[in-house]
């Protein structure tokens, strides 16, 4: 009799062999054990399986029971429990990472799939390849030997681990029959996002993200995953891969509240393009690890209610999903654990339009400290202000609002040294002296002499001056006037997001 006993606390496992574990964990809850030709036992820790007889027709038997290609060419898994949309999140998640080369899957002529994202929009229409055959769902043979033993070592390729490029001098990556075995399920534990596309070699290359958990509690994250209440087509889009990540644990912090047997962790696999490499689209450009932390989640979340990705329509009536450009940049200093305004300064030199309203939305979310030099800036800001608009009413003229502030905008952006940029505010906070500023002395001069401090202080600044709304009691006592950049304006609402579907 063989008997396996895979375990996520195994020292010689990595983080893809124990999402596989717990993969098959899932996979393993929803099989029937009458007619099985194996046993198999789950644990808090690990799943323990024994056989009699053929590997290869155990093994076959567990991938024919958890993978199933559906007549709509939708790779389903019943384990996952996905309608419509679900299935083809899932089914082109799988074949953007794990199933991405032609070898292991074979596809059908393109048809055109429609999805309700929000109701009362048009319906997004997407042209797709319908999955005729796949690696999991054909025979694995190159794992075992003439008499269906696994071999004592199985040579891996990208549909095992996505990304993965064999190295030619040292020859193909080599597993273990337990690690092989896990990483049939990986699969079915990752999340998957598609990512905007992105210019490679002068040709726009599409990117995707897989999401890898850190499972630390089996029996628990096989019962909240089967409370997962499906995928849709608005959480498969995603603006980068720092969103991808949190989205992801947003997700399991949602399913399980026990701070005991939640993923602490996962990784993201961000993949596109390489210009080395004229064959596969899907290579390895980044990794990140992201850890599960509270009050970055609650952060994240408070950020894509306000960046919301968009159903739009053209002037023929095509439609698609556009995502936000705030949101990546935002998410990519959540995973950073830095300040989510971190490089406002180079943000939006970048973007001359950017979504202005959500960004007043997220200064309300700044700590005690932030919040000194921010009030303190505003409060300049909005003296300075009430002049120009004093004056314009002198001289018979309407002010120009976005004129106004980009002048103070440039007077702070151009200062490139610590000490340039200190005497430029100091200069702007001691002409346009406010209530708030003549009690923050002490804070200010923190924020601005420290060499670790002064590019924080730049960018926070900037953004004071870019989300300025007057408020009762400063210079314009709560005057609704439209405090915008002059490159900013609704008109051109549709390059602020990026139109790929």
């Amino acid at each position: 009799m063989k008997e396996f006993t895979l375990s996520i606390f195994d020292p010689n496992t990595l983080l893809p062999h124990r999402a596989g574990i717990a993969g098959l964990a899932l996979a393993l809850s929803v099989l029937d054990p009458k007619d099985a030709p194996l046993t198999w036992e789950v644990t808090d820790d690990a799943v323990k399986l024994a056989w009699e007889g053929s590997d290869f027709a155990v093994v076959k038997w567990l991938l024919d029971q958890t993978y199933q290609i559906t007549a709509d060419g939708y790779l389903k898994v019943s384990a996952l429990k996905l309608d419509d949309q679900g299935n083809y999140t899932f089914t082109q998640g799988v074949l953007s990472t794990f199933l991405q080369h032609s070898q292991q899957r074979s596809l059908g002529a393109p048809i055109t799939r429609s999805f309700t994202i929000d109701e009362g929009q048009p319906e997004i229409k997407i042209d797709v390849r319908p999955l005729l055959s796949c690696y999991y769902t054909d025979d694995i043979k190159e794992a075992f030997n003439s008499k269906g033993a696994f071999k004592k070592e199985i040579s891996l390729k990208g549909h095992h681990l996505p990304g993965l490029v064999e190295c030619f001098v040292n020859g193909a990556y080599q597993e273990s029959p337990e690690g092989f075995l896990a990483l049939l399920f990986l699969p079915i534990a990752c999340g998957y996002y598609k990512l905007p596309a992105q210019t490679v070699g002068g040709k726009l290359a599409g990117r995707s993200a897989v999401v890898i958990p850190n499972v630390t509690h089996l029996t628990h994250w096989v019962r909240s995953r089967q409370n997962l209440s499906g995928r849709t087509y608005r959480d498969f889009r995603s603006s980068g891969a720092g969103e991808s990540a949190l989205h992801f644990l947003l997700q399991e912090k949602t399913l399980e509240d026990t701070q005991q047997f939640r993923v602490n962790y996962c990784e993201v696999y961000q993949l596109g393009k390489q210009v080395w490499d004229g064959n596969q689209s899907f290579l390895k450009q980044a990794v990140y690890r992201v850890e599960a932390d509270d009050d970055l989640l609650d952060l994240y979340d408070i950020a894509r209610q306000l960046f919301p990705a968009q159903v739009k329509q053209t002037d023929k009536g095509e439609t698609w999903l556009a995502i936000s450009k705030t949101l990546p940049w935002i998410c990519d200093n959540l995973v950073a654990a830095k300040p989510w305004y971190w490089g406002f300064f180079e943000f939006r030199k970048r973007n001359g339009v950017y979504e202005r309203k959500g960004l007043v939305k997220m200064t309300e979310y700044l700590n005690a400290e932030e919040q000194v030099l921010f009030d303190a800036v505003q409060g300049a800001f909005s003296n300075y202000l009430y002049g120009q608009i004093k004056q314009a009413q002198k001289q018979g003229r309407p002010l120009d609002y976005g004129q106004v502030t980009d002048k103070v905008i440039y007077r702070m952006q151009r200062p490139s040294t610590q000490q340039e940029f200190a005497t430029a505010l100091v200069d702007f906070l001691s002409q346009f002296r406010s209530k708030a500023g003549r009690a923050a002395g002490a804070q200010i001069y923190h924020w601005i002499h420290r060499e670790a401090n002064w590019r924080q202080a730049r960018d926070l600044t900037l953004l004071a001056i870019a989300t300025y709304t007057s408020k009762k009691g400063d210079a314009l006592d709560g005057a609704d006037v439209p405090i915008e950049s002059a490159a900013e304006s609704d008109s051109e609402d549709a390059e602020t997001f990026s139109m790929s579907v």
